[in-house]
């Protein structure tokens, strides 16, 4: 697939109430879709909106075993309770990887199974593959998305979604619960590292560039996989920062920033959805006509099919106390316009929408629609024609390109944010103090989902791959003494790691977070924690030059410990190379080009995205982040001169033309992403100071210098209007990128 075809797709892309049309003549597949409906019973139906976990199936300590499946509780799930969907590992709670045989067997057990079955309905087996193939031992384990973000290079995320879903489909799995298509704009919230950062734009592409390089031209393919946008709409903005917790956002808002990521997603051909497990507005995700049906379907033309999150409509009931009980809340559910539910322990889902289809309280014809689209999407991903694992292991599973490709990644995803005098790079006989929590572990540089859910368990970690301190020690012939702890939460010895210091000419001080999703990972304050603060504050007491490394979810607070440090370098979450990537650029070796997808805080209550009202930067009141969206250092120089806008007036719906250089003014080739920022002047609602409307990374040799070309469509200068409808007013704009700023106008038609 031509990756620029792909990216001006989805950047020229329209809202759908405009460019719906009429369903064409019935496809193949939906031929086949109807007639199979018309031979299943109305039992076969309920079961293909279910949705179990593995351990329904499973032989008790599943972990152990070569083939988990109990035969047994398989035949019940297929052929009495004809589950549609599987998910999981083999060891929940603790779920954890498993060797890509052992998978194998899982899979073939149930399709073998299924095939076996009165209409011979395949399961689709389901799988949280967020960096990678989570769940299978050995698998090509990327930077998360925050830090795929910072890469701005839609390339390696489209790469990225093809070598994900190699390793799935080589495991034997159909399904990825991936990409979060939901916007980072809440920095507490323990998925944020889930999330493309806090621009619209740039979620877009690097969201729909994955999403086109996992599905391709066609999901059927033996390489290819359907994947599910999460979590439909708003959960990654919960008020007070914790997962899970209600968000308030108003329909404009959530029309500006929220939706759009959804559908550039539907756009780029994801054929299902996760809903939000929390609520907005008081209405939960999963009981919300209005979002589910009214939105998602009637103005973004979404095809494929929905499914709950873990427990969800139970929750209506027993958590949200939306509904009287649980038969009301599945009632309630699946008539806001869920099709699947993760249910996930047990069939009360199946046993009480019988029910109450018997009832006809939910009407048969809402059943037919939802079990249609699974179908479809059975269909369209090749699942009825599979009777074996779609690819062998060999040549699709963990091969020399796709790890050439994560560490491509790796280098691209750590942000160089300061560098006084030149502090980087480092001398490679220079002395050298390793110390902090973060400096010898694997799991820091890889979050939540990584083997484990939580992304805790160090001793599970691949011992190929070295920690940040393994990677310096590799990269340099200097002494190198490592004062720190086994894991996170080992206390380390300050006085120790001071003498030592004293006696190293540089410290390397490695701070953060441990590895954590979901509730797991709720925190109180973005502060980071004392112990590293008194840590960070005895280093820098006896003056030795120090580079700060942090690695993490969030963007914790720094600024104290930022302000003496001769160098800072932020690693969020680069993944399995990670340790060597970060070495690679503290050496030299690598120059960094990775940019900040979101803006770093200064303080914890400082909490202002790039693209803020001018009310937000008015009087007294600042943007005045650590460090801006979009910033990132080089160990060379690039200057952009020459902007240009034309024409200078156009019609609304018409494009302007921007172009504008880039030149390489330092002694290092680099990588260096330009940033088009669009400013609406004036309209009849407040419009964002600037917002991210295009970009392109290019790498230049010293003095080399470029002429890039962009387009602005009409799409790029609309905003929702007074009547929470998308609009392009006539008035006076404003193209920025760099120093530079220039105004065309919008004529009234």
């Amino acid at each position: 697939m031509n990756i620029k075809a792909v990216l001006v797709s989805l950047s020229l892309f329209v809202l759908s109430e405009s460019v719906l049309s009429a369903e064409p003549n019935p496809s193949p597949v939906e031929e086949r879709v109807q007639a199979l409906l018309a031979q299943m019973t109305l039992e076969e139906k309920v079961g293909q909106m279910t949705q179990i976990d593995f351990s329904v199936v499973s032989v008790a300590n599943g972990q152990d075993a070569e083939n988990p499946v109990d035969q047994a509780k398989l035949d019940d799930a297929i052929f009495n309770h004809h589950v549609g969907s599987i998910l999981n590992t083999p060891t929940t709670p603790n779920n954890r990887a498993q060797p890509i045989e052992k998978w194998r067997n899982i899979t073939q057990s149930i399709r073998d199974t299924a095939a076996r079955s009165r209409l011979k309905i395949p399961v689709i087996y389901g799988i949280d593959a967020i960096h990678g193939a989570t769940y299978t031992q050995n698998s090509v384990l990327f930077p998360q998305a925050i830090s795929m973000a910072a890469t701005f290079n839609p390339e390696l995320s489209f790469k990225e979604g093809e070598i994900v879903a190699r390793e799935v489909k080589a495991s034997g799995l159909d399904w990825n619960f991936s990409p979060v298509m939901d916007i980072g704009r809440q920095p507490l919230w323990p998925r944020l590292w889930e999330t493309y950062g806090e621009d619209v734009h740039l979620a877009q592409i690097l969201g729909g560039a994955f999403i086109q390089g996992h599905q391709g031209e066609d999901m059927a393919a033996a390489d290819k996989a359907p994947t599910c946008l999460k979590h439909y709409v708003g959960y990654s903005y919960p008020l007070n920062g914790k997962d899970r917790t209600p968000a308030w956002i108003g329909e404009r808002a959530l029309r500006e920033w929220f939706l759009p990521g959804f559908e550039a997603g539907v756009l780029a051909g994801a054929p299902s959805v996760m809903i939000n497990s929390a609520e907005v507005d008081g209405i939960p995700g999963h009981a919300n006509y209005h979002y589910l049906t009214e939105i998602l379907r009637g103005e973004l033309g979404f095809k494929g099919f929905t499914v709950s999150d873990w427990e969800d409509i139970i929750r209506l009931h027993t958590r949200d106390k939306l509904a009287a009980s649980p038969r009301e809340a599945v009632k309630m559910a699946v008539m806001a316009g869920v099709d699947m539910s993760m249910v996930p322990f047990n069939f009360s889902f199946y046993d009480l929408l019988l029910d109450l289809a018997k009832s006809g309280e939910v009407p048969l014809s809402r059943i037919d629609e939802a079990v249609a689209r699974i179908l479809r999407v059975k269909f369209q991903t090749g699942l009825f024609e599979r009777t074996e694992p779609a690819l062998p292991v060999a040549g699709y599973f963990a091969t020399a390109e796709a790890v050439e490709v994560n560490r491509q990644a790796a280098r691209e995803a750590i942000v160089l944010a300061k560098n006084d005098n030149r502090m980087l790079p480092l001398s490679k006989t220079a002395s050298i103090l390793v110390t902090g929590p973060t400096a010898n572990l694997l799991s820091v540089m890889n979050g939540g989902w990584t083997i484990t859910w939580q992304g805790a368990s160090e001793e599970l970690y691949p011992k190929q791959y070295p920690t940040l301190l393994q990677a310096i020690q590799r990269k340099t012939s200097g002494r190198v003494t490592f004062v720190g702890g086994q894991r996170f939460s080992d206390e380390i010895n300050i006085e120790q790691a001071v003498n030592e210091a004293r006696k190293h000419d540089v410290v390397v001080l490695a701070l953060g977070e441990k590895p954590y999703t979901e509730t797991e990972g709720n925190i109180d304050t973005l502060a980071l924690d004392p112990v590293q603060l008194q840590l960070a504050r005895a280093i820098f007491e006896i003056g030795k030059p120090v580079v700060l490394v942090t690695f993490g979810g969030r963007p914790r607070i720094i600024t104290e410990i930022a302000d003496k440090a001769r160098a800072v370098v932020l690693g969020f979450l680069p993944g399995m190379e990670g340790g060597a990537a970060l070495a690679d650029i503290l050496f030299g070796d690598v120059n960094p080009s990775g940019k900040l997808p979101i803006s770093y805080p200064r303080a914890v209550n400082d909490i202002t995205p790039y693209d803020h009202k001018p009310i937000e930067a008015y009087e007294t009141n600042q943007y005045r982040p650590l460090y801006p969206f979009g910033h990132g250092l080089s160990y060379t120089r690039f200057e952009t001169s020459g902007l240009s806008v034309k024409p200078a007036q156009i019609k609304a719906g018409d494009s302007v033309e921007v172009s504008v250089k880039v030149k390489n003014t330092g002694t290092r080739t680099g990588k260096e992403t330009v940033l088009v920022y669009l400013n609406d002047i004036a309209a009849s609602v407040s419009r964002p100071v600037k917002q991210l409307k295009a970009f392109e990374k290019v790498e230049l040799q010293p003095g080399e210098q470029k002429t890039l070309h962009f387009t602005l469509t009409a799409q790029a200068m609309s905003f929702i209007g007074l009547n929470m409808r998308r609009v392009v007013e006539p008035g006076d704009f404003k193209v920025m990128v760099g120093d530079e700023s220039v105004p065309f106008s919008v004529l009234p038609n």
